[in-house]
């Protein structure tokens, strides 16, 4: 017989998981029985505790303990139409979940990850790590036919790779949209990660994650009544010289923002839960003014300038 699922949150409590993640697993493995669900989590806890592999400036890890309140209780499928480092993913592991993007590279790492883990970790694991190395894979986009040259295993261990070991995990491309972050300071960086890529991508395959190179307005199509979507767009800038981490050809500053607005719209008219991440400025407030808007610190790791690093209001609009 199921077992009832108001028991997940008693079970999350005495055994300290994260009741979001014991209530996914719940409703996807239907446990009979609380010693059910406690076998599961210790033969799991690779899986379970699995975390992002990338590093990202404004990835939303920092920000979970804020989110934990915020997240809808009961929902569906699970969309994330901007992947970046996908915390939330990790925080919410739910059962069907569609992970989208439009950095090519980006959407090729976790398909690879998803389907050739070992290959992955074979690759990052020939490599040495210096700086002649890295700027020598950084030179790989400035050839022709650089997509066909390279292999999906290549492509995505250069990812990992640049990653991990160029400056703060920023993510930023020149005028031509070659990668040009410069070499990082490190004290044995661990670029393979062998452990989590293989707990990852166990997650990515337990969960049925759909992954896709997609724009985000096909969350609309793709999402129906009562699922969940996060977005974490490209934020509104603060000030004229702050929009420095462009990731996407597509990235069209204010554009995007109006038009992230009207896709929130339309998620709303079909009952779709959303909650969106962005910097409080004064066009975000007026465009998400008929929804609920939650204020959450961040802080701010990347700046030229010390004093101009610290903990910033970023808001949470939230449909629910």
């Amino acid at each position: 017989m199921y077992y009832p699922l108001p028991y997940y949150t008693r079970f999350a409590q005495v055994f300290g998981y994260n009741s979001f993640v014991v209530k996914s697993w719940w409703e996807h493995k239907r446990f009979s029985s609380i010693q059910e669900a406690k076998i599961f989590f210790e033969e799991n806890q690779e899986i379970i505790k699995a975390k992002p592999f990338i590093k990202w400036v404004g990835g939303k890890r920092q920000l979970i303990a804020q989110f934990q309140d915020l997240f809808p209780t009961d929902f569906n499928n699970y969309h994330e139409p901007f992947l970046w480092g996908w915390a939330v993913f990790f925080n919410l592991q739910k059962k069907q979940s569609y992970l989208s993007d439009l950095n090519w590279d980006l959407i090729n790492l976790y398909q690879v990850i998803q389907k050739h883990p070992k290959k992955l970790i074979a690759f990052l694991e020939s490599e040495e790590i210096s700086k002649d190395r890295f700027l020598e894979m950084r030179l790989w986009d400035r050839e022709d036919n650089y997509e066909k040259k390279y292999s999906n295993i290549e492509r995505a261990g250069r990812f990992m790779y640049l990653n991990r070991l160029g400056f703060n995990g920023l993510y930023r491309v020149n005028s031509k949209w070659q990668f040009n972050v410069p070499y990082g300071a490190h004290n044995n960086p661990d670029i393979v990660q062998r452990d989590n890529i293989l707990a990852a991508s166990k997650l990515l395959n337990e969960t049925w994650a759909i992954i896709k190179h997609q724009s985000f307005e096909k969350v609309v199509e793709q999402s129906e009544k009562d699922d969940f979507v996060y977005l974490d767009p490209p934020y509104d800038v603060l000030s004229e010289t702050s929009n420095f981490t462009s990731y996407i050809k597509e990235d069209c500053g204010t554009d995007l923002q109006y038009n992230l607005a009207q896709v929130c719209k339309d998620l709303d008219k079909k009952w779709v839960n959303f909650m969106m991440s962005n910097h409080d400025t004064p066009l975000i407030r007026e465009l998400y003014k008929d929804f609920t808007i939650h204020i959450v610190k961040a802080k701010r790791s990347v700046n030229s300038k010390g004093t101009g690093r610290g903990k910033v209001d970023e808001v949470v609009v939230i449909n629910y």
